[in-house]
């Protein structure tokens, strides 16, 4: 019963007044943390003494011996006096194909938790939705196809969420009603299927500031160095980073902040594309808020408050790149509807066998785009409604499947190796 959303909302309106008893108020939310670690968060009701996470492996393949249990305390961040965030690198996990966890604060602990890890020969199912934010009613009824898709207590192996989970990332109401809360009431995939986060336009503050309202968007800070891993989200006012690459399966995929171009995020991408580990992967993703080539949006918005040229950057930087380097797959959200256009990687080739697909999926939940405002002439499908993607990959195929809130398919394609 504690999971109803009208019970979390209640008990949000007593915790708030100081009312209730110190409690977790939300449960742990796992995002990926490079290669061999995990970053874990969750939040309660009152500061507590002691809070730690508990996390071990199974048998680590080829020594014959059992991993031991790790007790991890906990950063604390206090967000106001009635949210207490904590937080927990886990790692490095080396081989291990399960990884479990489970957190303790005022003397209570959770579930025990489990997290599957694939290696490049297996299947690998990932999840991939954006845009749920301001639609939580429509996000959960989203979640519920993607129950019904992956069945009874089944989970996908990963979530690559592209971006705005949430309107405002300033207010814990949006936190709690647009993210968390239908999240754990459409099965808890978050407390198991670690996250892949990409940014987009409302999830996080841009202010370098030290307090510069990123209540849980600091899941990747000092990735790209292992020495900071444990560093605080902010550190002397400058504002932590989002591109980072991660490894699904057989895929590769590049995540970049589409808010926040920088000399240092065009740097680490022409890197990431000539990289030994992009370059020999199976399957080479980017993931990227905003879609280098847009066709629905505001008429108004576009045209007289500038917002067309949110993402030129993407397209006339970034994209170059990606067809240079044999990407194969784009994927973005912001555009509140689905298109995927599979198209020749070199315009100047009549070489059709070399393709690079765009996919928009911003779908899960927000109000939708239907009235367009440019046409670029490159998408095969369109479908101006709420949905989500089931992306599956082993070492010879790239699987892409796309649904509508109904469970109907509404796009599919294969890449084979």
């Amino acid at each position: 019963m504690l999971q109803d959303s009208q019970v979390q909302t209640l008990l949000s309106i007593f915790l708030d007044q100081g009312l209730y008893m110190c409690m977790i108020r939300k449960l742990p939310m796992v995002y990926e943390h490079g290669h061999e670690h995990y970053y874990v968060v969750w939040e309660t009701s009152c500061p507590t003494n002691g809070t730690s996470l508990e996390w071990w492996t199974d048998d680590v393949p080829g020594d014959g011996s059992s991993a031991s249990h790790h007790f991890v305390k906990a950063q604390y961040k206090m967000i106001d006096k009635s949210h207490h965030r904590y937080s927990v690198v886990i790692g490095p996990v080396g081989l291990a194909t399960k990884v479990h966890y489970r957190s303790t604060s005022h003397s209570k602990s959770t579930a025990q938790y489990s997290i599957t890890r694939r290696n490049g020969a297996e299947l690998t199912r990932v999840l991939v939705i954006a845009d749920n934010q301001n639609g939580p009613a429509e996000f959960r009824k989203v979640l519920s196809s993607i129950r019904k898709h992956y069945g009874g207590n089944n989970f996908p192996d990963a979530i690559l969420h592209v971006g705005d989970g949430l309107q405002d990332s300033r207010k814990l109401s949006d936190w709690q009603n647009q993210l968390f809360s239908p999240l754990e009431d459409g099965g808890g995939y978050q407390h198991r299927s670690p996250t892949v986060f990409v940014p987009g336009n409302h999830d996080h503050d841009k202010a370098r500031t030290p307090n510069n309202g990123n209540l849980y968007t600091d899941m990747y800070h000092g990735i790209l160095t292992t020495d900071g891993l444990g560093e605080p989200v902010v550190m002397n006012g400058t504002y932590h980073r989002f591109f980072h690459t991660a490894s699904l399966g057989s895929a590769r995929v590049i995540v970049l902040d589409s808010e926040c171009p920088s000399a240092e995020q065009s740097e680490f991408l022409e890197q990431e594309l000539q990289s030994e580990a992009f370059q020999s992967a199976r399957f080479r993703i980017v993931a990227v808020h905003i879609p280098p080539y847009i066709e629905f949006w505001n008429p108004y918005t576009w045209s007289e408050r500038g917002e067309k040229h949110w993402g030129e950057h993407i397209r006339l930087e970034y994209d170059a790149l990606f067809r240079r380097h044999n990407v194969d797959l784009v994927i973005s959200g912001h555009q509140h509807n689905y298109q995927r256009g599979t198209v020749r990687r070199n315009l100047q080739s009549v070489d059709s066998s070399d393709p690079i697909t765009y996919a928009i999926v911003g779908g899960a939940g927000g109000e939708l785009d239907h009235e367009r405002v440019d046409n670029w002439y490159m998408y095969n499908v369109t479908y101006l409604g709420h949905h989500f993607v089931s992306l599956e990959v082993d070492d010879r195929q790239l699987r892409w499947l796309a649904k509508n809130k109904a469970g109907t398919i509404i796009d599919q394609f294969d890449i084979v190796r």
